[in-house]
């Protein structure tokens, strides 16, 4: 197949990544971060914004935890406070307007103007509210935001949030409160209220599903324009006649592959298609957004992760998502960027986010420099009824807000049996992860599903597997064939637990090696961990080409993920510092990383020299 060469995105592109909501966009918004008053709660004794003392101010939407918050607090603190004024000006008028909040960990109300307007629990996904009928015929908006996120509650979705008062082991400091962007935004009575786009290859076709917001009345219409680059592809409309309309927008198949390449989606030729879509009744535009999506597909075929009905091979970076000023709040959009300009230049042409839904604007810089991401729900570490309700309400809100980015190439709604504890002897845990499986699959049924990451599968598309094994050798006797993988699979724990829980059998499904390496960079004495360690750079390096040499040899793996991109705290093993330095150079690391046997050649015998 001819190899395209494809453009880098244009100014116009990149600066959309400034916006909260990436596929959904607005002429007008306007950000409220920055300095608001703030107050601890240890006591949980106010309940009305009156009562409150606030002593101290913090800069939103960094956490308290964080020194860029200009608080820097790392103590528990199960309850605080936030206000700020607002003073609308004629851009921020509309019929309506609407104050969004990216994420509160974890308990959020909201006042504004005295009233309670919103309430929402989940610490990782958005929510909004109409505050028009608060505002009245005034300018004035006070906020005031109480946000709960009990330390000890491990019931509650947290990641890799301690419940420690001191980050431990693979956990880090707590993230509390906001920690992403609160926005304004002036939006009309009759509205785009959500696009979801899926695309469906197969049939060159791309899903559309609007949601209209706003009393429907005769003579509505949507009016939907999809272009590549100078391209018309799509200039149509649909009646509105009720608050959802649902198309499937046919395109002309270019026939030979050399000409439809230039249209697909993936890493290498990230091509994707710009939306405009407007709301309207008779001659008169109600609404209008921006958005975008792509056409590329993504599955299974049996022992092969598919990419657009090709064998692609998987090589991706496990990524914490954590900055040392900011903690899980990203310092800005360019910190985004980088982050995923980093992996790409390491070679990888994808990433596992892990324990953590990522601000959209990470997705949007995924999407359109070419980077796939598996997308991982943060775990809660018990099991109980208010657990699985927690996590399952929270997970079908991130599956929602993320359904149509074409970056995410597989969902993975628990890791490492972290809140099913007893998986392995207890029913219940099982019949969980099957529920979570087929939930997902519900939500979305164009994707690859891991109901549990690392070991113990219950209900998965991909055998998974958690290996960090130092020695390159162990890798290939482990992973060479598929005759091997399957005595891997019988007979041996790479990870101390077993690969599958009693009641499942590999099915054929793809295997991925989807956490590995873990190579701590120890200097100077310093403290740090890891799962095995170094203590040169150049031994570093040494040690990465040889684990990646070992796995590139092996012909019974779809892919791997190596841990990790960065350094996170007190675990040392990333391939950058914390600060994003590379510790190798940059090349070199790509050079091993992309190994010499392409991403569609996974049958293919590996090299003499492997």
């Amino acid at each position: 197949m001819k190899k395209l060469k494809f453009p880098p995105p244009s100014e116009s592109w990149l600066a959309r990544g400034e916006y909260p909501r990436p596929q959904l966009q607005r002429d007008r918004w306007r950000s409220l971060d920055g300095r608001w008053e703030f107050a601890y709660d240890d006591e949980a004794r106010w309940r009305h914004p009156r009562d409150v003392t606030f002593d101290r101010t913090i800069v939103v939407p960094y956490p308290p935890e964080s020194t860029a918050s200009g608080i820097g607090d790392l103590r528990f603190h199960p309850v605080c406070w936030y206000r700020t004024v607002v003073e609308l000006e004629a851009a921020d008028r509309g019929e309506q307007v609407i104050l969004h909040f990216g994420a509160v960990d974890y308990h959020a109300h909201v006042y504004v103007n005295d009233a309670l307007v919103a309430e929402h629990r989940g610490g990782h996904t958005p929510f909004s509210v109409n505050v028009s009928t608060v505002l009245g015929q005034g300018s004035r908006l006070e906020i005031v935001v109480r946000a709960a996120d009990d330390p000890h509650d491990l019931a509650q979705p947290r990641g890799k949030q301690d419940w420690l008062e001191e980050a431990h082991e693979i956990w880090y400091p707590r993230t509390s409160g906001i920690w992403q962007t609160v926005w304004l935004e002036p939006v009309p009575t009759r509205n785009v209220h959500r696009i979801a786009w899926l695309p469906y290859l197969e049939h060159w076709e791309i899903g559309c599903g609007v949601e209209v917001g706003g009393p429907i009345e005769p003579g509505m219409f949507l009016h939907v324009r999809l272009k590549y680059r100078d391209q018309i592809l799509a200039d149509d409309r649909y009646a509105v006649t009720a608050h959802e309309v649902v198309r499937r927008i046919a395109f002309s198949d270019p026939g030979i592959d050399d000409h439809r390449n230039h249209l697909l989606w993936s890493p290498a030729h990230p091509a994707l298609i710009e939306a405009e879509v407007e709301l309207w009744q008779g001659d008169r535009r109600l609404d209008a957004v921006w958005s975008y999506t792509a056409l590329r597909s993504v599955g299974v075929q049996g022992n092969r992760f598919m990419l657009n009905g090709r064998p692609f091979y998987l090589k991706m970076v496990l990524d914490q998502g954590y900055w040392p000023e900011t903690l899980m709040a990203p310092p800005d959009a360019a910190a985004l960027r980088a982050d995923v300009e980093l992996a790409i230049a390491f070679g990888f042409n994808g990433v596992r986010k892990h324990q953590k839904l990522e601000d959209p604007r990470w997705l949007f810089y995924c999407d359109l420099l070419g980077l796939l991401v598996w997308a991982e729900m943060p775990s809660p570490y018990r099991f109980s009824p208010g657990a699985v309700e927690r996590l399952v309400f929270e997970w079908t809100e991130a599956v929602k807000r993320d359904v149509s980015h074409p970056c995410i190439c597989s969902w993975v709604p628990l890791n490492e049996s972290w809140g099913v504890p007893d998986l392995p002897t207890n029913p219940a845990h099982r019949d969980y992860v099957r529920a979570l499986y087929h939930l997902t699959k519900t939500l979305d049924p164009t994707r690859p599903v891991v109901g549990n990451d690392g070991w113990e599968h219950v209900a998965t598309d991909l055998i998974t597997i958690h290996d960090y094994a130092s020695n390159p050798a162990v890798l290939r006797e482990r992973y060479a064939t598929p005759e091997t993988v399957a005595l891997v699979l019988e007979r041996q724990q790479p990870g101390g637990r077993a690969l599958m829980a009693p009641g499942f059998s590999r099915a054929q499904q793809p295997l991925v090696v989807s956490e590995f390496g873990g190579i701590a960079l120890i200097q100077d004495r310093a403290p740090g961990w890891g799962y095995s360690r170094v203590y040169g750079v150049e031994d570093l390096a040494v040690a990465y080409e040889g684990l990646l040499r070992a796995l590139h040899a092996c012909r019974g793996v779809a892919g791997f993920c190596y841990t990790q991109l960065t350094d996170t705290f007190q675990e040392k093993n990333g391939l950058a510092t914390m600060h994003r330095v590379p510790k190798i150079d940059a090349e070199r690391i790509a050079t091993a990383t992309r190994g010499k046997r392409k991403a569609v050649a996974m049958d293919v015998d590996p090299e003499d020299d492997y």
